[in-house]
């Protein structure tokens, strides 16, 4: 997590007059305290964790798993290699994903919709504020890769399109 982008959180939390708020991603953990309504604690606390690193133990692997992880590895890397042709549109901001402007509207685009550059992809809601994601490219939405009204992070992938 970048330095304004907690910055943002911690002025979010602040005008929202929550008293705490934890975020925690990937073992990354992030606790903002601001003081309540009551005036009560005038100090901001921020508690920040890094990851700790976890001993694993082996386990023996019977042969069958070992084909199967094996057979796993082949179709990931023929995924990867089939998605690398595509171009990928991502998430400039964190926030929540919406893919139309309103619940009773239908979506800005979906699977096999040909798309130009400057077409609204879908709207990215952060601090109340709704962003239109526009495409910088033209092609053919292949994938929608975030469920609607879900959060995203920044740089998330959210789009994979064919030029």
């Amino acid at each position: 997590m970048k330095l304004t982008e907690i910055q943002e959180l911690i002025k979010f939390v602040v005008k929202s007059g929550a008293t705490e708020v934890t975020y925690e991603i990937k073992g990354f953990k992030l606790t903002i305290k601001a003081p309540g309504k009551n005036g009560g604690d005038h100090q901001q606390h921020i508690v920040v964790q890094s990851p700790v690193a976890v001993p694993v133990h082996s386990v023996p692997v019977s042969e069958a798993a070992e084909k199967k992880a094996a057979e796993k590895k082949k179709e990931a890397a023929s995924a990867a290699a089939d998605e690398s042709k595509y171009i990928t549109i991502k998430s400039p901001m964190i926030g929540t994903f919406y893919r139309s402007s309103a619940p009773d509207k239908p979506p800005f685009v979906g699977a096999g919709t040909e798309i130009k550059k400057g077409q609204t992809l879908c709207i990215i809601e952060a601090m109340k504020l709704f962003n239109e994601i526009e495409s910088d490219h033209e092609g053919k939405i292949i994938k929608i890769l975030v469920e609607d009204a879900s959060p995203v992070e920044y740089d998330q992938p959210l789009f994979l399109i064919e030029p």
